[in-house]
């Protein structure tokens, strides 16, 4: 008689939890690079949304940021669908995805904090879930 501790259940309860936090980080890296989407386009189309910081030592032209945000927005998108039907390039460039989307907040917190300090918080989970699920698991 088999019981709840067997190699195969313990297996099975592994995998669930490797493709719950595959699940989860998709769903974060979509809901984040959706935001960082909008947070562009605000750049590009309304430049009165965002604070001016003088003197920042990573100042960029707003549009420019605008830019960045979009492109790294659509990608990051694209690479979430990746994850919902696990994929293998779709974990690896997640992980570098939202390390991108990470430091592109960081670098853009003068011009709206709120929002940079929440998308940094939503990314760190990103890297963390693809970073912690163990390889053969998922895959």
């Amino acid at each position: 008689m088999a019981t709840s501790t067997t190699p195969h259940h313990r297996t099975g309860a592994k995998q669930a939890a490797a493709g719950g936090l595959t699940i989860f980080a998709a769903v974060m890296l979509f809901i984040s690079g959706t935001m960082g989407f909008c947070r562009g386009l605000m750049a590009v189309l309304k430049d009165n949304v965002f604070l001016t910081t003088r003197d920042y030592v990573f100042e960029f032209d707003l549009t420019t940021w605008g830019w960045i945000h979009i492109v790294i927005g659509v990608i990051a998108v694209g690479i979430s669908f990746g994850l919902f039907i696990a994929a293998k390039w779709a974990r690896v460039l997640g992980i570098v995805l939202a390390t991108l989307l990470l430091i592109a907040n960081f670098l853009s917190i003068p011009y709206y904090p709120l929002w940079s300090l929440t998308l940094i918080a939503i990314n760190g989970f990103v890297i963390w879930a693809l970073c912690v699920v163990d390889r053969d698991s998922v895959f």
